[in-house]
């Protein structure tokens, strides 16, 4: 998959425009899956956005850390385990508990938008298209 990406890269179409939103990407700590995280850092990536990929298995506060210094738009987090998925209530918490104003995307093959909303996550979004919608949505809201 990371050839595929790769093979790929050079043919997305660039945007000579200024940057768009930064947005952080990470899959939560305790999950090593990332197949629809890169997916969906590609799609972003396509779609203007300025994407910070953190990789997988990342501690809630370096996400955070990381958005912060950044002055991240968003916050998109990733988990494919139900015992992983948890790990995004942590960092929606702390970036209550920082004041940032960036919003948190969550998704992922076990997540819902009932637990999105449980969590207080700002967004959900069942696949990588429905990740730029509401990538474009939340930081648009964040101006």
């Amino acid at each position: 998959m990371k050839i595929g990406f790769e093979y790929l890269k050079p043919m997305l179409k660039k945007n000579e425009a200024k940057p768009g939103p930064t947005v952080v990407m990470a899959t939560v700590e305790g999950d090593i899956h990332d197949i629809g995280k890169n997916i969906v850092c590609l799609m972003l990536r396509n779609f203007g956005f300025n994407v910070v990929d953190m990789g997988k298995d990342v501690p809630a506060e370096a996400i955070v850390d990381t958005a912060k210094k950044l002055k991240a738009k968003v916050i998109g987090l990733s988990a494919l385990m139900t015992t992983t998925m948890v790990r995004m209530e942590e960092t929606v918490r702390l970036v209550k508990q920082h004041g940032l104003p960036c919003r948190v995307l969550v998704g992922g093959a076990v997540v819902t938008a009932a637990f999105a909303e449980k969590i207080s996550a700002d967004g959900y979004a069942e696949d990588a298209v429905a990740a730029v919608r509401m990538a474009r949505k939340l930081s648009a809201a964040n101006d």
